[in-house]
């Protein structure tokens, strides 16, 4: 199954965007606006109120409920430190696959949409065809989050949505959650030659990280479980310590950066209570020495979680779209959580695959799943004439 010409090409023009989320996506908003407003769709741009990067959302056919939805963010990860054998932001073809910043993650599903764009006929239309183009999905689904309150004012109502996330184009009915959190660490400055007359702030934090530990050993011990994750239950992780400013002088703070992923029974409200009563644990005894020692915590960023019934007519619709009854789960979050909270039956379902290639250096997508994008897109025109 190969893909259209259409789509290769459009791929190769998203690619040349270097649209990392520390940089602007508005060279690439301006290339995908040109062309679905001369294949006639309706478009409207969401700024962000504060950063040189915009949303997109589109639409043609008949006016009123129902229809359908199609959604991708525009935003990459980098390449540097990566050991990239061919130009990252130049789509290069070698046999059975194209190589490129995106391909998998997921401006191939970006391409197919477009190209989509351009076959439809708007007086064909039964029901009409909606496309949303996001950014910033990369760094915690912050364009999204800011694009919500707009686009629930548009007024939308699709059947169905589809978040072309890659899943080797099986149907995802379902991720975790993710909530960022900050654990601020204070202690208190001092000689390290007298360290014992103070609290330091790096002791907190590592017993702070233990308490992590013993929460994420709770979850996968009693906590709520679901096979169709690689990891059936929610995850609690530590990414980064910062603390310190000399050898010689005790800490006087320490951050540490870490996340929660959830399933729907583990909700954050639940996790915090635990949290601060670890916290009130281990700040209790450095408080009879410092009365200043303590740990605040700080929520950063969230998004929801997905999980729409095997059983929902939407999945059934998209399993037969993509000619694939395999469900699945995926391990990596989505924007699709923010599209079912307004309402959306939503589904996650793309080329590539994030395990194989997303992220990596060459990454890649191979034609027969551009091919298969490219199917499931032909068959949507079709029911929606």
């Amino acid at each position: 199954m190969t893909p259209h010409s259409s789509t290769l090409d459009i791929l190769a023009r998203l690619i040349s965007f270097p649209t990392v989320s520390a940089e602007s996506n508005l060279a690439l908003i301006d290339c995908a606006e040109g062309l679905l407003a001369a294949a006639g769709f309706t478009t409207q741009r969401i700024p962000d109120p504060e950063l040189a990067k915009s949303g997109l959302v589109a639409r043609i056919g008949p006016d009123g409920p129902g229809g359908v939805l199609l959604s991708a963010h525009s935003d990459v990860v980098p390449v540097e430190g990566q050991a990239w054998t061919r130009a990252p932001f130049e789509m290069t073809r070698e046999g059975d696959r194209v190589f490129g910043r995106g391909t998998t993650d997921m401006k191939g599903y970006l391409a197919s949409m477009l190209s989509l764009a351009q076959r439809v006929e708007a007086n064909r239309l039964t029901a009409p065809l909606m496309l949303v183009i996001s950014y910033d999905e990369e760094i915690g689904c912050q364009g999204m989050r800011k694009m919500a309150p707009a686009l629930e004012d548009l007024g939308w109502t699709p059947e169905l949505c589809i978040v072309g996330e890659p899943t080797s184009m099986r149907v995802a009915t379902g991720h975790k959650g993710k909530a960022a959190l900050r654990a601020a660490c204070h202690g208190e400055a001092g000689h390290s030659a007298l360290a014992p007359k103070y609290v330091n702030a790096l002791h907190l934090a590592a017993e702070f990280i233990a308490a992590l530990k013993g929460l994420q050993e709770s979850y996968a011990a009693s906590g709520a479980k679901d096979s169709a994750y690689d990891v059936p239950y929610s995850t609690v992780h530590a990414g980064t310590l910062h603390g310190g400013t000399a050898l010689n002088i005790v800490p006087q703070q320490a951050v540490i950066d870490f996340e929660l992923r959830h399933l729907p029974q583990d909700a954050l409200p639940d996790f915090l209570n635990r949290l601060t009563a670890e916290t009130d644990r281990i700040c209790a005894p450095y408080r009879k020495h410092f009365a200043g020692a303590g740990i605040d915590i700080a929520v950063t960023n969230t998004y929801p979680g997905l999980d729409i019934s095997s059983g929902h007519p939407a999945v059934q619709r998209v399993a037969r779209l993509c000619g694939s009854d395999e469900l699945t789960k995926v391990a990596f979050g989505t924007e699709a959580g923010f599209f079912a909270g307004m309402g959306f039956p939503t589904v996650v379902c793309g080329p590539g695959s994030m395990e194989a290639q997303g992220h990596k250096a060459d990454e890649y997508v191979t034609l027969a799943q551009l091919g298969q994008c490219d199917a499931m897109m032909d068959r949507l025109a079709a029911e929606l004439c």
